[in-house]
């Protein structure tokens, strides 16, 4: 049995990580959480006692990173502030997760000779073009255009300069954008599901026609139990479902599956810096590693993440009001 640290694990995607690994493997799971207004225990109820536990700390205090690395085989490193508008209106939280809480990560698997998987994004590499026939590849390019993706691009190069110069087991993927159950309601499609369910009119950047390449949880999940399977240290892996859709055909399929006319939705002021369109050409996590995604149907993965949402509101509503209030002071 071997036991991994998933850091970040009372997130979205961490927490369906260590869903994923108690259900799919024999391993044994720690989540490593600050609870920042991201986190949720609740993300983590029913887990095999047995094979889970959860300790409640920040991936800055290096006295506690060393202990839990040292008693573990594996660092999965998702623990990060994650949200462009926030990371707009005040960087400084950004910096001292996605920087110093990775350095401290970097320093303990380093000393205690473990292997680490980092979790990235692909805004690291900027965006493309609306008409560009281009994606971004392991090659491209970084180009980070908000504190935010900046903060994970230097990130992703210190894993990179501790791989070169220090021999640390690591392996790095930059993911597309997710959506699923668990997701904070401040995100995309979340909000907007949980808008229509509260009769509220969802709200959308803009014309709509920035571009995301949206993969189910489970599938990104999947892609880095296989990386850390067999993929080759020191390498980088894009993980992706070929999902591109607009914004605006996003949130009216949403409206469309919950019963609602496709306008029936209200235009907001553009994000600063907003990126135009992102795409991943994960081929060579397929062709190298031989991974391929399960939800291939971006209807019906969305039709199942509106059902989580309606099932289980227990979960979303005592975030809800502080989010949709942080939005209306910034006008959105």
């Amino acid at each position: 049995m071997l036991t991994l640290l998933v850091t970040g694990g009372a997130g979205f995607i961490g927490s369906n990580f260590a869903r994923t690994v108690v259900a799919e493997t024999s391993h044994a799971v720690t989540v490593l959480d600050s609870l920042s207004y991201a986190g949720n225990t609740g993300s983590l109820d029913g887990l095999d006692p047995t094979r889970f536990r959860f300790v409640r700390g920040s991936i800055t205090d290096a006295r506690l990173v060393d202990e839990l690395v040292a008693a573990h085989d594996i660092v999965v490193h998702f623990a990060a502030e994650s949200h462009n508008d926030n990371s707009l209106n005040d960087p400084s939280p950004f910096i001292q997760t996605n920087l110093v809480g990775t350095y401290e990560l970097l320093q303990a698997v380093r000393r205690h000779d473990k292997r680490y998987h980092h979790i990235s994004t692909d805004e690291v590499y900027g965006d493309l073009e609306l008409d560009d026939p281009a994606r971004f590849t392991e090659t491209t390019p970084y180009n980070p255009s908000s504190p935010y993706s900046a903060t994970k691009a230097g990130s992703d190069l210190l894993v990179r300069a501790w791989v070169r110069s220090f021999g640390v087991q690591a392996t790095i993927s930059n993911c597309s954008n997710n959506y699923g159950p668990r997701q904070h309601v401040e995100k995309f499609i979340p909000r907007q599901i949980t808008n229509v369910i509260d009769g509220i009119r969802p709200k959308l950047y803009g014309a709509g026609a920035n571009v995301r390449d949206w993969i189910h949880v489970d599938d990104h999940n999947s892609a880095v139990l296989r990386i850390i399977e067999a993929g080759q240290i020191g390498e980088t892996y894009l993980i992706g479902a070929d999902g591109e859709k607009d914004n605006k055909s996003v949130i009216e399929l949403i409206l469309t599956l919950m019963g609602q006319p496709t306008d029936a939705y209200d235009h907001v002021n553009d994000r600063a810096g907003h990126d135009l369109r992102y795409a991943i050409d994960s081929s060579k996590l397929r062709t190298e590693l031989g991974w391929t995604p399960r939800y291939r149907d971006f209807e019906a993965g969305l039709a199942a993440t509106i059902e989580w949402y309606r099932s289980n509101e227990a979960w979303w509503r005592p975030m809800k009001a502080a989010t949709e209030a942080n939005y209306a002071k910034a006008g959105q």
